[in-house]
């Protein structure tokens, strides 16, 4: 099972982001591990059906949810696709073999009030790292924008003037997002600080010896800030996007709006934020509606 000509499609001919590159390169090595200590002829015999069965069952007595497992079956499926496109095999192992049911999670998202609590707090603008860290945080927030689009962000591509900012998303798809006031005034000392330390470079964010930012340190930066504001088990960078999300439709922006702002290539992607205003706008009820808790009553008497 060769991988390394299915990677380099995905990476410079599907665009997909080096990151999920490496997702499907480490779930398609998971796999070849699986099947090699599962029969003695895994080198020479073709994979079958039953193996990706047996697989699928194997991640599931390990605890791994459903819809990890379903990423790693749909990594499995997207590889055979593909040698079968090029005429490698005749047969997709994976076509026929049921996923595990996955249950429907609303995304994880951070109340606008403790955003606001943690983006209000002083911080030192004579520290470059703690002025940067704040910063990103804010931009994730108040733009949407994802963590390797934020990585990717070129200094050039940030205009204060016009409180515009560009980004190169998945597929190599740019797209234009405004911002506000509070983030063009962070942006501006934030600017001159860095070029003062740093001096002026290719990347909007840096770390002090000039390179760019990387996944984990963005990661850790989130987390750590998310922290002190929030409860949540997850605080990831895509918790803010989701928080960008969820703010804006509770606001009243149109969905449409949002899609355009966070890249979406389809709608659906962005629908699943309408579930979050609605449960937000039950509680709204719940919360000032005289009568939405009162129990009892005399109907049908």
């Amino acid at each position: 099972m060769n991988v390394e000509s299915f990677l380099r499609y995905l990476r410079y001919e599907k665009n997909y982001s080096s990151y999920t590159v490496l997702f499907y390169k480490k779930d398609l090595e998971q796999f070849v591990e699986f099947r090699r200590g599962l029969r003695s002829d895994a080198e020479v015999m073709p994979v079958e059906s039953d193996d990706v069965r047996n697989w699928i069952i194997s991640l599931s007595e390990q605890g791994m949810s459903p819809r990890t497992i379903s990423r790693k079956i749909s990594a499995l499926r997207s590889y055979y696709k593909f040698v079968q496109s090029r005429g490698e095999v005749v047969d997709n192992p994976v076509v026929g073999v049921k996923l595990p049911k996955t249950r429907k999670t609303l995304p994880s998202f951070v109340r606008p009030e403790r955003m606001e609590q943690l983006l209000d707090a002083d911080v030192s603008v004579d520290d470059f790292e703690l002025m940067r860290d704040r910063l990103i945080v804010a931009m994730l927030y108040e733009t949407g924008m994802r963590r390797a689009e934020l990585i990717g962000l070129q200094d050039v591509a940030v205009d204060n003037n016009t409180c515009e900012l560009r980004v190169l998303g998945k597929r190599n798809k740019e797209r234009v997002i405004p911002y506000g006031r509070q983030l063009q005034e962070a942006i501006s000392v934030y600017r001159a600080k860095r070029n003062e330390v740093v001096g002026e470079t290719k990347y909007f964010f840096v770390r002090k010896n000039t390179m760019p930012m990387y996944d984990k340190l963005i990661y850790n930066i989130v987390h750590r800030a998310l922290g002190e504001v929030s409860t949540l088990a997850k605080k990831s960078p895509h918790v803010l996007r989701h928080s960008f999300a969820s703010a804006m439709l509770n606001d009243g922006a149109g969905i449409n709006s949002v899609k355009e702002l966070l890249g979406h290539s389809s709608l659906a992607s962005t629908e699943v934020y309408t579930h979050i205003t609605f449960e937000e706008l039950k509680q709204s009820y719940k919360q000032a509606h005289p009568r939405a808790e009162k129990k009892g009553g005399h109907y049908g008497r």
